[in-house]
């Protein structure tokens, strides 16, 4: 069968790179991008839902997935796909969050061919044999007691799960002892096939590449994978967040752990920047007002940053510090001090100006290798259905005004809004909705 559905993304907001997107007959959409001046390629299958797209009795089923698609298929064993991957000199990698599964692998240029097969083969031809399940069951269980043994872990799983009390996008990815101890082969394969579908799927590649002829060889490789059925998998829809305040006991801590967030815009929010300007001022980075005043003035935490959080419908803004427990509160009425000023005084000029710099370099420094354009053309296609060149963004970013910033600071930080998750040996230590007023 042949291809269809070739054109540039966007050629006049495109210039400078060399993007190319083709959609297989059978649904599958190709993107790839051209880098001469590199010798390596990278490639990624994305599958286009995640652990908020589970039901609750199988919470961590897309991680279980992932992790048994490298455990062998149908011509290779699960020894045979390492033996290969070295052969090639390959980066092997997968991952699994909230709203994407990735299997994606790294090759000189020259190793392209093998490299395709070999991913395609795990991705399209997993056995899920159930040995293979019952001892994968035993590292997945293992993973989620390390992950519960680290307390900046812990204290963001359980903030996030009262967060979004009682949604998808509040459980674990890994899922739990009682979800993961359940899966067989049946529920793993009627997951897989939900699943890796082609409309529910994105191929995308960069590096020495040329479109065409690598768009033929995907085609040989998915040319199998029937089209989907229907309208293809339904996402979940967007929950609404829960202002809670969660006191946990933790008696073995020396440390107190603190999130303390608000919910804000999702990623397709057309106000995006001026809030990731924003969380960049307020706790992005070693000059931001939280690293100052908590870390350099008070030298109260040796660990403190907000970020954001941003999910296709929904989003939320944290910070996070980890303290001891006769600091605690006043870290608290600081972290709120800074939240009250970016609501009562504009940003000046040049404080803006540096996280202007501080973020178009950070977007500029992270597409400088295959890896990253590979997976920075995969999410703009699935967040957006379209691309934002360099350009573009950086004028986006440079019409951010003060007032602008202080608008979305106003508009999020309200004492009402704002959910906090401590952790720690507390004894007695009592926050009440009257302590986050700001």
């Amino acid at each position: 069968m042949s291809a269809t559905l070739v054109e540039p993304l966007l050629p006049t907001k495109n210039a400078a790179r060399n993007i190319r997107r083709t959609v297989l007959p059978n649904g599958l959409l190709v993107l790839t991008e051209s880098m001469e001046h590199v010798r390596s390629v990278s490639m990624g299958v994305w599958v286009n839902s995640g652990s908020r797209d589970e039901e609750a009795g199988v919470n961590g089923i897309s991680h279980f997935v992932e992790h048994m698609v490298f455990k062998g298929t149908e011509t290779r064993s699960a020894q045979v796909l390492a033996r290969e991957v070295d052969q090639i000199g390959g980066n092997l990698d997968a991952f699994t969050s909230k709203e994407q599964v990735c299997f994606n692998i790294k090759v000189l240029d020259e190793n392209l061919v093998p490299a395709l097969d070999l991913l395609s083969d795990l991705v399209l031809h997993p056995t899920f044999a159930a040995e293979d399940i019952e001892r994968e069951r035993g590292v997945i269980l293992e993973e989620i007691k390390m992950d519960e043994d680290n307390p900046d872990y812990l204290v963001h799983e359980v903030f996030t799960q009262n967060f979004w009390k009682g949604d998808a996008l509040g459980r674990p990815i890994l899922g739990n002892a009682k979800t993961v101890s359940s899966f067989d082969r049946a529920v793993v394969s009627a997951e897989y096939g939900r699943r890796f579908t082609p409309s529910n799927m994105v191929f995308s590649a960069a590096g020495r590449i040329e479109h065409d002829t690598f768009v033929a060889q995907v085609e040989a490789q998915f040319a199998g994978l029937a089209a989907s059925s229907g309208e293809g998998m339904a996402q979940a829809k967007a929950p609404v967040a829960n202002p809670h305040i969660t006191l946990k006991n933790k008696k073995s801590l020396e440390q107190v752990q603190v999130v303390l967030g608000v919910p804000a815009p999702s990623v397709q929010d057309p106000r995006r920047y001026a809030i990731y300007l924003m969380n960049t001022m307020l706790g992005g980075g070693m000059s931001s007002r939280l690293f100052q005043t908590i870390r350099e003035d008070e030298g109260m935490a040796y660990s403190i940053y907000s970020e954001m959080n941003p999910f296709r419908d929904v989003g939320s803004l944290s910070v996070y510090a980890g303290t001891s427990l006769d600091k605690v509160e006043k870290l608290l009425r600081l972290t709120l001090q800074e939240f009250r000023r970016l609501k009562d005084e504009q940003v000046s000029a040049a404080e803006l100006k540096r996280a202007k710099d501080q973020l178009k370099s950070n977007i500029v420094l992270g597409l400088e290798s295959s890896s990253s354009r590979m997976a920075n053309l995969a999410r703009q296609q699935m967040y957006y259905g379209r691309f934002f060149g360099v350009d573009e963004i950086t004028r986006e970013i440079e019409a951010v005004t003060p007032e602008m910033v202080q608008e979305i600071a106003r508009e999020l930080f309200q004492g009402d809004r704002i959910a906090l998750t401590m952790l720690g040996n507390l004894g007695g230590l009592k926050i009440g909705r009257e302590d986050l007023v700001c």
